[in-house]
This record gives structure tokens, C-alpha cells and sequence, in this order.
């Protein structure tokens, strides 16, 4: 056998083996610890998670028949007279969300208590019976016109969960809800996210669903391919709490059930792309080493971050000063998308179908923090020097997840020398990992150099999609980022220092 066919083999091997490493890779029984641990290095994102993961900032709006009755939950059996906006303007919400930097907008298309926002040919408990523009009316139709004329994403709640539907507990209500997402997915151009959540409580006739999540994933597939699925779906994963603040460890690679129908279920469902982990989404620690040894397989699933800007998710009057405040905002910031996670901020109309003066300041006001503090990185005229694969400085500050400063590819450390022109003061600390090679980066640390001596600055584990921290001001020109540990040559994809705005 020749030399150049030998080569080729190996290529090719070489090849199925990355293939193999996008959506569900599986742990064979032979597999040792180490080679346990390189599969997880490799497992990376689809295209559709990574696009996802990029928009960082998401809004939630609940909107509904409980906006009009002062609940959280309805029962079902809200008469649907009730739904009347005065001054409903999607253009005034997608404005304000778009002015808070958000850039995907989710709207509860239909909560627990069965309201639709569309009038759905299935059933009457919707907008066309509502006295809102004499039944003629349809939320979803004007929101995603206005988030079409502003350039913002479209994402859609569709409650599995149906108080008011009188076959809800039977096989009935499945085709029920098929149709129902049909209608969603189909009337009203592209749709980016379509979040589930898993409430299952009782029907109209005192029953529980049994929900046919295989055949609403493939339904999402079929007619929205590039939509991500969420929170009790294949593409995302809930963080674990409502309270707006992801781990300080956070691992987008999770391991599945060491249940063999589990890993049966991941190799039949793995190319529809509708495989959904089960996880304790609560759980501490959902992504470590020694989660993952005793695992079936290994999938890439991010998380998203869930919080409202008031206490609660739809609007109540008497929450008007309870608004969350700009400072309370930026902390969530950094404890979401500064933690490898997707934030995914509700900020719920009111009865007039108007997003509140105060939320909508207070989401301005937020933005603007954001990008005083990181529109200048006080490190992209640095000078780098590494222990790892030498390269230019600039893939470092370039913004760009797909370029970055290698490690050697027999390495799980890497020392990068970062040296300003001249002495800066900063307090926080941007690091991207190139998770399109996948997230490996398990512990660094980052010093300064401070009157003649070395100095510790802040340390952390995980990085992820992106890393943001905080700490006392330090003025200094020599700096330096050390990966101690990482489950495969670590590639730095961004890396940036910055003061933060103070107003």
C-alpha cells in the first residue's frame, strides 16, 4: 500500500471522526476515561445553535388573556370578552427591544390557559372572539411584521399545556396541537426559536397529556429548519432557574442517559436532529469530567438564561416600580451571557397593549451601559506572545468566534503574553473560546503586572462562547492569560480589556 493511499485512509478516517462529533457522539463501552474526554473537546455546536448563541440578548413578551385578569396562570375558562388592548403597537415593542439591544423577540403565542394570539382555525378561544378589532385582529401577524421592518428575529411560545381544550388528555389533542404549531410555523415567515416549556397539568376533563414530542420536533423540523428548539427540545436547554444567573461553571457539552434505550433513542433521532437529553436542569453540576464518564453518549446543549424585568412574567399594575433597575440589569448580564448562556429577558405588555415608559427607559438606559463599557477594547493594539502556535494578534480582537490563538496541538495549556502600548486601567475581562472546534477550557487563570510584581487578577473554569469578569480597577501594560487545564488544546478566540461605564 502506498504511502499517498495510507495518507488518504487516514484523512478520510480523520474526517467521519469530526463528522461524528456534531449533535450526539457516543461513548462506546471500550472507550477509556481520556478518550471519554477528547469526544467531549470535539462535540461542538450546529449551525443553527451557534446563530443562536450569537444573538446573546433575547426578549421574552407575555401577552395575553392574563394581562387582562391580573394572573400568572389562567384556568381556561376566561371569556375571551375580556381581551381588548386599546393601544396594541408591536412596532412600540419591537422599537423598545430593539433600542435594549435585544435581538430576537419570543412572544407566548398561546399560554396554559389555552388563549390563542392568532385566530387558529381550531379553536374559538382566540382573538377572532375577542371584541379586539371586532375579531379580526392577530398579535403574531402584527409582530412579525414589525420585527421584519426592524430587522429583529421572531420567536414563538407555544404552551403544550391547554386548560381550555376539551381533548386535551387524549391522542386527539396531539393532532390539536400539530395543527395548531402548523399554523404558527407557516403563516408568518421565518421563526427563529420556538420554546416549549414542560408544564403538564390537568385538562377541562381532568386528564393529563401524554405529549408527542418527536412528532412537534419533526413537525419544527420539516417547516422551520433553521429554528432552534427550546427548553424541552433538542437545541436548548434550560438553565435551571428564573432568577436570571447561569453557574459560574457551565458546560455546553452535557452527557445523555446512561439508559440504553436513551442511546438507542439518540442514534434513530440524532439525524432528524430531534434527540433531547434528559438532565436534572437544576442540578449543580450538569458538564464535569466526572459526569460525563458514565454517560451513553455526549451533546452539545447551551443554555438560556430566563428572567423577567418585573417579579412577574405577565403585567400587573401594582408591579409598576418594581421594574428591575439598570444596575440589577448589568449584574444579570454578566451572570448570563458573561457564563456561557443565552439571556432571555421578559418584558410584558400592559392592557393597553404598550410596553411601559419605565421598562422601555430602563432598557435603553441598559444598552447604552453595555456598549459604553465594551466599545473599546483597551487590548487591541497589543502586542502577544505565546507558548502555543504563533500567529497574528489580531484573531485575538477581531471578533470573529471562527478564527483564534492555538494551543499546540499536544497541550491542554497555553500562556498568552499580552502587552499594551502603554499602561491601561480596566476592570473587566472578555475571553471567547473558538467553540466551533468545541469548549475544552477547564480552568485559567489572569494576572497583571503591578509595580514590578505579578499579580493575580481574577481566575475562573469554563469559558464557553464568552466569559466576562469582574474586578477591582487595575492600571497596568503587561498582562498575561494562563489556561491551566483543558480537555484538549485550548483555542483563545477573543480576548479583551475593558473600564467599566459608570452613570
Amino acid at each position: 500500500m502506498t504511502h499517498k493511499l495510507l495518507f488518504f485512509i487516514f484523512f478520510f478516517i480523520c474526517l467521519s471522526h469530526i463528522k461524528a462529533q456534531v449533535g450526539v457522539t457516543k461513548i462506546l463501552p471500550e472507550d477509556s476515561r481520556e478518550t471519554i474526554i477528547e469526544k467531549a473537546a470535539m462535540v461542538r455546536p450546529s449551525a443553527k445553535q451557534l446563530a443562536w448563541q450569537e444573538l446573546e440578548l433575547t426578549t421574552f413578551l407575555h401577552f395575553g388573556i392574563n394581562t387582562f385578569t391580573d394572573r400568572e396562570w389562567g384556568d381556561g375558562t376566561e371569556d375571551p370578552a375580556l381581551f381588548n388592548p386599546t393601544e396594541l403597537d408591536a412596532e412600540q415593542w419591537v422599537k423598545a427591544c430593539k433600542e435594549g439591544g435585544m435581538k430576537m423577540i419570543i412572544l407566548t403565542a398561546k399560554h396554559h390557559d389555552g388563549f390563542c394570539l392568532w385566530p387558529s382555525a381550531f379553536t374559538n378561544h382566540s382573538v377572532k372572539s375577542s371584541p379586539w378589532k371586532d375579531g379580526n385582529g392577530d398579535v403574531v401577524k402584527e409582530l412579525a411584521a414589525a420585527c421584519k421592518k426592524y430587522d429583529i428575529k421572531l420567536g414563538i411560545y407555544l404552551s403544550p399545556w391547554d386548560r381550555n381544550s376539551k381533548v386535551y388528555g387524549t391522542q386527539a389533542y396531539n393532532d390539536f396541537f400539530i395543527n395548531q404549531l402548523t399554523e404558527l410555523l407557516t403563516q408568518y415567515g421565518d421563526i427563529a426559536e420556538v420554546w416549549f416549556d414542560g408544564a403538564n397539568g390537568e385538562g377541562p376533563n381532568g386528564k393529563k397529556q401524554e405529549y408527542d414530542w418527536q412528532r412537534y420536533y419533526s413537525t419544527i423540523r420539516k417547516l422551520q429548519p433553521n429554528a432552534v428548539i427550546a427548553v424541552i427540545g433538542p437545541d436548548v436547554r434550560w438553565v435551571g432557574t428564573e432568577s436570571g444567573y447561569g453557574r459560574d461553571t457551565e458546560w455546553s457539552v452535557v452527557p445523555t442517559s446512561s439508559q440504553e434505550e436513551d442511546a438507542i433513542a439518540a442514534a434513530s433521532q440524532q439525524a432528524a436532529g430531534t434527540f433531547r437529553p434528559v438532565l436534572d436542569f437544576m442540578a449543580a453540576d450538569i458538564g464535569s469530567r466526572e459526569q460525563l464518564y458514565d454517560a451513553s453518549g455526549l451533546v452539545w446543549y447551551p443554555s438560556e438564561v430566563d428572567v423577567s424585568i418585573r417579579p412577574g412574567w405577565f403585567y400587573h399594575k401594582n408591579q409598576d416600580k418594581a421594574v428591575k433597575s439598570v444596575d440589577k440589569l448589568m449584574d444579570i448580564y454578566y451572570s448570563s451571557v458573561g457564563k456561557n448562556s443565552v439571556l432571555l429577558l421578559n418584558i410584558p405588555p400592559d392592557t393597553r397593549g404598550l410596553i411601559q415608559d419605565r421598562d422601555v427607559a430602563t432598557l435603553k438606559a441598559w444598552n447604552h451601559r453595555i456598549k459604553k463599557t465594551f466599545e473599546h477594547n483597551l487590548a487591541s493594539k497589543a502586542i502577544v506572545k505565546s507558548t502555543g502556535i504563533p500567529s497574528n494578534a489580531k484573531v485575538l480582537f477581531d471578533k470573529n468566534i471562527k478564527t483564534a490563538w492555538l494551543a499546540t496541538e499536544n497541550s491542554t495549556q497555553l500562556e498568552l503574553s499580552i502587552v499594551l502600548p502603554k499602561a491601561k486601567t480596566f476592570d473587566r475581562l472578555l475571553l471567547q473560546e473558538q467553540i466551533t472546534t468545541g469548549q475544552r477550557v477547564e480552568r485559567f487563570k489572569f494576572e497583571a503586572e503591578v509595580n514590578g510584581k505579578w499579580m493575580l487578577i481574577c481566575e475562573g473554569t469554563t469559558i464557553g462562547y464568552k466569559r466576562l469578569l469582574r474586578f477591582d480597577p487595575v492600571k497596568a501594560k503587561k498582562t498575561r492569560l494562563t489556561i491551566l487545564e483543558a480537555r484538549k488544546s485550548p483555542r483563545i478566540a477573543e480576548f479583551g480589556l475593558y473600564k467599566a461605564a459608570v452613570e
